[in-house]
């Protein structure tokens, strides 16, 4: 048959030396590719045969086939299915991508890295061309059903190409590499070892529909062995519920998370209808030791039409639920989508609302249906879910359905905001809360002194994002999210002529001694004022309504951000003897010298009190020996 050469496009020539001098550091895609490609061949040539039964075409064992050659170092690719014609390949092969290479060429010079690089692949249609990465030189023979003659491309990447017409071709396609040697400092393997196909082949193909054959190596003078399929062509997600046991989607679990132990929780989700995907979730048992940690793994993996793209899929859902696992098949994506497009894509923005909605709507069922599990999907990811509340305002009342609270009213039981509500005493307008390390440290701090003595509940929230989520929140349900430790608070409910009369008598008694401790103190507080908060001790520090708290402070410097230091307010305990004794010293002194010293006591056993440290600690150390010198 005559032989043709034809010349590459200036544009094509250079997408060549851009892959065979390395641009993708993974190397292993190519199989990834071509495997993929002679998959979509199986899958027309079913359709076409559906479509018209007299086309003369095998159908009766569709399958891909790789076969290697160690001696003579290549690497074939063959599948049984649409092949194409002599014109198909000058089209579709010869001119790489008939459109769009410009771009193609140009987003590939302007990837940030290799990993962004690798994603471009196959994204305009130069799938088959990876193979240059690991080849010196690419054979193609194909034949399209229903015709009787094929075709051979042959290229060795450089400036030509030669196609040739042949009678001898089977049905389908083959690729055949010659491969480069093997050089595994440049991330080129060598893909004429089995255990090297079969591993790329576990990693990108597994769940291709249709077998995947590798006939094994045989000894000197053996029968030829019997082809082993490679693949498992288990796609749990695509299987209804009935099909598949609960064994099955926990293996898969575990080769997906590397995590020994069971899910806490299987999500299926199949979308119909202009976009089409299924999604197999898990919810694990238990959270990772670095799951707040930078570098942390998030996302789901990510397939199109059961063909792997990517690891760690960041965009199908939103960071907060980034403990869950599992897999998304998408039907209508093209392969090799970079992170950058999947950002950007709509389909994808799509897929992460539904997809959360259905997280958070199943933990709600939990919750409903599963106190023992629901206390350990808390106990594991309450704190990340709760990011949710700041991050996420569109599915902020879901994660306000699910989520629970330490709380006074029960030591070992949680509670929810709308729990809280329903418990909330006649007159209580806002619903309270306090932060802190601890529960322990908080339930002791003297902010909480009034409200045990009126017996009215507080939220207790020692996770170091509470801080920020009870601003971001705001109220729930139209009553104001409070804490205890800010503003002025008035638990006394209803106007009592007496009360005030008495409260008024008090602040004029006690005017003299807080404006003189004001100027004293000046450069820690901003005002000094009598507490209605606290019933045994002494004082307490308190931040103003809308101000930043200390630890608020301190995690945006951890984080490096500037934040300038905020005076707080001091409030006494005018019932307290130390403070009673303090006023009567104020008053009956000319100098007041001595005094100054108590009031610094006095605010330093406040900051003391909430868990906070003394401005000068040694200073504090030197006043209270001296003080308990004076009374031995």
């Amino acid at each position: 048959m005559t032989t043709e050469t034809f010349e590459f496009q200036v544009e094509a020539r250079q997408l060549l030396q851009l892959m065979i001098h390395s641009v993708y550091s993974n190397k292993d895609v190519f199989l990834r590719e071509l495997v993929s490609n002679a998959s979509d061949a199986l899958d027309k040539l079913r359709l076409e045969k559906l479509r018209d039964d007299s086309l003369d075409a095998d159908v009766s064992d569709l399958h891909i086939e790789i076969d290697v050659d160690k001696d003579a170092r290549t690497l074939t690719v063959r599948d049984n299915g649409i092949g194409m014609s002599y014109d198909e390949v000058g089209q579709l092969i010869g001119t790489i991508a008939n459109s769009g290479t410009a771009t193609f060429l140009k987003e590939l010079r302007e990837a940030q890295d290799a990993a962004n690089a690798e994603g471009l692949i196959g994204q305009f249609g130069v799938g088959f061309y990876s193979g240059f990465m690991v080849a010196d030189e690419v054979t193609l023979v194909t034949r399209r059903a229903g015709e009787s003659q094929g075709t051979r491309w042959t290229s060795r990447g450089e400036s030509t190409y030669t196609l040739e017409k042949v009678d001898d071709a089977p049905q389908g396609t083959s690729v055949t590499l010659h491969l480069k040697p093997a050089d595994p400092e440049n991330q080129l393997h060598d893909y004429t070892s089995p255990w090297t196909i079969k591993q790329i082949v576990k990693r990108y193909s597994d769940f291709i529909t249709w077998p995947i054959r590798m006939v094994p190596e045989s000894g000197d003078g053996e029968d030829a062995p019997e082809p082993e399929t490679l693949n498992s062509m288990k796609a749990l997600w695509a299987r209804s519920r009935e099909e598949v046991s609960n064994d099955e989607y926990h293996e898969l679990y575990k080769h997906i998370s590397h995590d020994w132990r069971e899910p806490l929780e299987t999500i299926r989700l199949q979308a119909e209808g202009t976009f089409e995907y299924q999604a197999l979730l898990f919810v694990p048992s238990h959270a990772p030791h670095d799951l707040f940690t930078r570098d942390f793994k998030r996302g789901v993996q990510l397939y199109v039409k059961r063909v792997f793209i990517m690891d760690d899929c960041e965009a199908l859902l939103p960071p907060y639920l980034r403990f869950v696992k599992g897999v998304v098949d998408a039907q209508d994506l093209s392969l090799n989508v970079s992170r950058e497009i999947l950002q950007q894509d709509r389909h994808i923005r799509m897929m992460q609302r539904r997809l959360t909605k259905k997280v958070l709507s199943t933990v709600k069922e939990i919750k409903a249906k599963d106190t023992d599990r629901y206390a350990t999907f808390w106990r594991e990811f309450g704190t990340v879910l709760k990011e949710g509340l700041v991050t996420d305002s569109e599915n902020r009342d879901a994660i306000l359905a699910v989520a629970s609270f330490a709380t006074t009213h029960a030591e070992d039981e949680p509670t929810t905001l709308a729990q809280y509500a329903e418990r909330m005493k006649d007159g209580q307008e806002d619903i309270y809360y306090i932060t802190g390390e601890s529960r322990q440290s908080i339930e002791n701090s003297p902010h909480m002194e009034a409200f045990r003595d009126k017996g009215i509940e507080v939220l207790l929230l020692t996770d170091a994002v509470d801080e920020v989520w009870v601003d971001a929140v705001g109220e729930y349900e139209g009553k104001k999210l409070r804490s205890v430790a800010k503003g002025e608070i008035d638990l006394d409910g209803e106007k009592d002529e007496k009360a005030d009369g008495e409260r008024e008598k008090r602040a004029e008694e006690y005017a003299g001694l807080l404006g003189w401790m004001r100027e004293q103190l000046d450069e820690d507080i901003k005002e000094v004022r009598l507490s209605s908060r606290l019933t045994v001790s002494p004082a307490c520090v308190v931040s103003d309504a809308h101000d930043l708290t200390p630890a608020l402070e301190n995690m945006y410097r951890a984080m490096g951000q500037e934040v300038p230091r905020t005076k707080r307010i001091l409030e006494l305990n005018p019932g307290h003897p130390l403070v009673k004794n303090l006023n009567q010293a104020y008053q009956e002194r000319e100098d007041r010298s001595g005094l100054v010293e108590s009031a610094e006591l006095l605010h330093t056993l406040a900051v003391l009190a909430e868990g906070g440290q003394p401005k000068d600690p040694a200073r504090f150390v030197k006043l209270v020996a001296d003080r308990l010198e004076r009374t031995l």
